[in-house]
């Protein structure tokens, strides 16, 4: 799949723009603060929902104006579609393929894309939530339908906060709290299918993210992943921290009734702690996947390289996965201002690693930094003005 032209209108710096784009690489080029993310930014939401910049959605939308329009023009051989989202600041966000109106979380069915920006260090080097995050996004990615299970999941946990907190404040006794059974069940539930769809996805990345690894590093560091779940953790691992342990570390793809079992043995083991802190102390909202280099955590010992190829090597990976299973074609690959951050010999392997998608978006602020086989459709943008292709 490819996108053949990107409008905006009222999005970020962009009052209106039209950027016509083609197969294989397109360079867009300019000066820091013109632009040049914001275009991969609005793609990268029609596919995952959510800004790899911002939390709120608001932020996109150009100051002073009610709402922004992101729209793009797709092809996947004879088969051509109109993918369009509005932001708007005070109601419900609106969606259109073709025309016709669709409900905002089926976007990803219809575009697959794959975005690497410097924020995406954070993957090795920032908080589990990040990881987490990348993890539910490439399973909607792969299969929307659980983005419906991840949004029933975190209404339950709210709702069994709430009543954890209610208990703690008003005194009552954990026999009292029948209700919390309910809420129990539900958080097993869909806590479990969530759980075993990251089991196995993880299981699916690990061969893909050795080889990107060895393809973006040049070298074998034995680049691993792992499931820390806290249904299997002790009672003493209550808190996410910087410290990575072995406690609840999984390496093996995890059936449902593994699964169901130690998350409902895990609520009985904690319950009177969960009465006394008023939340929920295990579940995958509190999951970490662990990555490791030559047996070591890489969150405190990879160094700067070691972390970027890394981060590189998931995204990699990632687009591996969604190709190999795809009807309609490569996810577009997307890399926002990654060659300035690389050594020259990462540079050249990475060009060599993304050479084979049908299509790869590129930011740079320097053009020298990108490697010249990638430079082919080369676009400038200054202040908010898309110019023309060289």
């Amino acid at each position: 799949m490819i996108v053949t032209h990107l409008s905006l209108a009222d999005f970020r710096n962009y009052e209106t723009a039209e950027v016509p784009l083609v197969a294989g690489p397109n360079l867009f080029v300019g000066s820091n603060g013109q632009g040049k993310t914001n275009l991969v930014e609005s793609l990268g939401y029609l596919s995952t929902l959510g800004s790899h910049r911002v939390s709120l959605d608001h932020a996109m939308i150009r100051q002073g104006q009610p709402s922004a329009i992101v729209r793009a023009r797709l092809e996947s051989g004879e088969r051509q579609l109109l993918v369009e989202v509005q932001l708007n600041r005070s109601t419900a966000n609106r969606a259109q393929v073709n025309r016709s109106v669709i409900k905002t979380r089926e976007l990803p069915r219809y575009f697959s894309s794959v975005l690497f920006a410097p924020e995406d260090l954070a993957l090795v080097r920032g908080e589990p939530s990040g990881r987490r995050r990348f993890l539910d996004e490439l399973l909607v990615l792969r299969n929307p339908r659980l983005s419906g299970v991840m949004a029933d999941y975190d209404r339950v946990l709210r709702q069994r906060n709430t009543l954890l907190k209610s208990a703690r404040s008003s005194g009552l006794k954990e026999t009292q709290l029948g209700t919390l059974e309910i809420w129990d069940d539900r958080l097993v539930s869909l806590g479990t299918e969530l759980i075993e769809a990251r089991s196995g996805l993880v299981a699916e990345l690990q061969p893909e993210v050795t080889a990107s690894y060895i393809a973006v590093a040049g070298e074998d560091h034995r680049a691993t992943l792992a499931n820390q779940l806290s249904v299997f953790s002790g009672p003493g691992d209550l808190d996410e921290s910087d410290e990575q342990s072995t406690t609840g570390l999984r390496r093996d793809r995890l059936t449902a009734e593994e699964i169901t079992g130690a998350f409902r043995a895990a609520l009985a083991r904690l319950r009177r702690n969960e009465l006394d802190r008023g939340i929920t102390l295990v579940g995958p909202h509190r999951d970490e996947l662990v990555l490791e280099l030559n047996s070591l955590p890489a969150k405190g010992y990879a160094s700067h390289g070691e972390s970027w190829s890394f981060a590189l090597a998931l995204k990699l990976a990632s687009a591996t996965l969604l190709r190999r299973e795809s009807v309609t074609g490569d996810p577009v690959l997307m890399l926002d201002d990654v060659f300035a951050e690389l050594d020259v010999s990462r540079r050249a392997r990475l060009a060599t690693a993304v050479a084979g998608y049908e299509q790869v978006l590129i930011t740079a602020a320097v053009y020298a930094d990108v490697p010249p086989e990638l430079t082919g459709n080369t676009v400038r943008i200054s202040h908010g003005t898309i110019e023309a292709p060289e």
